[in-house]
């Protein structure tokens, strides 16, 4: 079982860039396949990206290709999101994910999430 907790997230201007945190518990945090998702109001929570166990393989919307880059630091048991030329459409909560079985994208197919952080985009 693996515990995440999300931090980063904020109030930024568009244009502007923030990096989003996931910290993991536990000792087998290599073994999971991390993604973020997010979910504005009103709004189903979507993929954003996901990367590997062992970090070589990412995926992302594509809505954020060029703009988001998931990446990870084993290590440190740490998930990132670095997001860059932020628009007001990426406001949502964004939430880390773990996969059991793999890299996935989609939502039903993590098993661990976190709280969750706030991102806002002003316009």
């Amino acid at each position: 079982q693996v515990q995440l907790v999300e931090s980063g997230g904020g109030l930024v201007q568009a244009g502007g860039s923030l990096r989003l945190s996931c910290a993991a518990s536990g000792r087998t945090f290599s073994s999971y396949a991390m993604g973020w998702f997010r979910q504005a109001p009103g709004k189903e929570r979507e993929f954003v990206a996901a990367i590997s166990q062992s970090g070589s393989t990412t995926y992302d919307l594509g809505s954020v290709k060029g703009r988001f880059t998931i990446s990870r630091d084993n290590a440190k048991n740490m998930v990132y999101l670095q997001m860059n030329s932020l628009k007001p459409e990426d406001t949502a909560v964004y939430y880390c994910a773990a996969s059991t079985f793999g890299i996935k994208l989609t939502r039903g197919q993590y098993d661990y999430w976190g709280q969750g952080t706030q991102v806002t985009v002003s316009s």
